[in-house]
């Protein structure tokens, strides 16, 4: 994550850093809850909480964090075309929550310590993040509520009803892989929690290290997937041709998937650009747990490949059929290795997002899920 070195880079040379998070929307926005970014004192920024528009102000309240070592909650209103507030006609319609908190470098449960615990390793997790919707200037907690597959891992909430309750809720999130916003209410208190799902980035494992790899793997990486590359060629496969930092695997297909450590978040793309190890492959992908395995080649190939599955008596199920795409990639008009990388990591993202890949100005519905924006509301004793 871009966010972490950034942060690493900041305190190794001493300077004071604050994190943005988005935490709530109300309406349209550029970015969803969970969108971060990181602000250095000298007015670095690494990530984004909007298109653009917000980063310049953020940035101000962001040194005002620092200053002070408070965590704010400043709110957007992006309703108004007209609002010159912000120096810019935003026009988006969309009410934006943003909590901004300083990053104490002493403290082990700091917000960036808790995504470094989540980014060291390949599991899901849940961050919860408290504020004060109705207290703006009062104690906002921040990020401060960690679970993942071995339980609670961090906690520092000082009151111990809503640590219960909050607990349950993060729980029950890791459960169902989803994001909520909770309202939590007693006689003395009103916090809302922010109770975030997380998965692994995407493990792109690409099989075939010829010249139309490499773009692939530099789009892969600009989207901040994480990226194999197999090959049992060692002139193809080798840190020489892929230097951008990527796992380079020399392997015969046989033996590839043994070299690797997959899980669900890992996705396939065969281009060795030889028939049969590419159908080799496929033999082994379709038995592994995975939403996409991608082929590239004309149909026919593809028609030819599952025939010759069938010859050896493995007919695919609905299931095995729905997850291979060949040929691969999204309808652009692709020629280029570029284009074509572009094409397969758009229609990688698609699928991963559980979308159709169409054109946004057909989708009558909102680009966001509007159900994230509903709080839930409980009564704490």
């Amino acid at each position: 994550m871009d966010i972490i070195s950034s942060y690493d880079e900041a305190e190794k040379a001493g300077k004071q850093t604050a994190l943005a998070t988005v935490v709530h929307v109300q309406g349209s926005s550029y970015r969803s809850p969970g969108a971060r970014m990181l602000i250095t004192e000298e007015g670095r920024l690494t990530g984004a909480i909007s298109g653009g528009c917000l980063e310049g102000d953020a940035l101000r309240k962001a040194l005002l964090v620092m200053h002070d070592q408070k965590s704010k909650l400043v709110t957007y209103d992006t309703n108004d075309e007209d609002d010159a507030s912000l120096g810019v006609g935003l026009g988006c319609n969309g009410i934006i929550q943003i909590l901004i908190e300083p990053i104490d470098p002493s403290r082990a449960d700091n917000p960036i310590q808790i995504l470094k615990r989540i980014t060291g390793r390949r599991e899901n997790a849940v961050v919860g993040t408290l504020f004060s919707l109705e207290d703006r200037w009062g104690i906002q907690p921040g990020t401060c509520f960690l679970y993942d597959r071995n339980g609670v891992a961090v906690e520092n909430i000082s009151n111990s009803a809503l640590q219960k309750v909050l607990q349950t809720d993060v729980m029950s999130a890791f459960e169902s892989k989803t994001s909520i916003t909770k309202n939590y209410t007693s006689e003395k208190n009103n916090t809302t929690a922010f109770i975030e799902f997380l998965r692994p980035p995407v493990f792109l494992v690409i099989v075939g290290a010829g010249n139309d790899a490499m773009p692939l793997v530099k789009m892969a990486e600009l989207m901040g997937w994480v990226v194999s590359v197999i090959d049992g060629r060692p002139e193809y496969a080798n840190t020489g041709r892929f230097a951008s930092g990527c796992q380079v695997v020399v392997a015969r297909p046989e033996k590839a998937l043994s070299k690797i450590e997959l899980d669900d978040q890992s996705v396939y793309v065969l281009m060795t650009h030889n028939y049969n190890d590419d159908l080799a492959m496929l033999k082994q992908l379709i038995q592994q747990n995975t939403s996409y395995i991608g082929v590239l080649g004309p149909k026919k190939k593809m028609d030819r490949m599952i025939a010759e599955l069938e010859d050896e008596g493995i007919k695919l199920t609905s299931e095995q059929s729905s997850k291979i795409y060949g040929p691969v990639g999204l309808d652009i008009g692709a020629e280029t290795p570029e284009e074509i990388a572009l094409a397969i990591v758009s229609e990688i993202k698609a699928v991963m997002s559980g979308r159709a890949g169409e054109f946004l100005r057909n989708n009558e519905a909102t680009i966001h899920s509007r159900a994230s924006q509903e709080i839930l509301k409980e009564n704490v004793e």
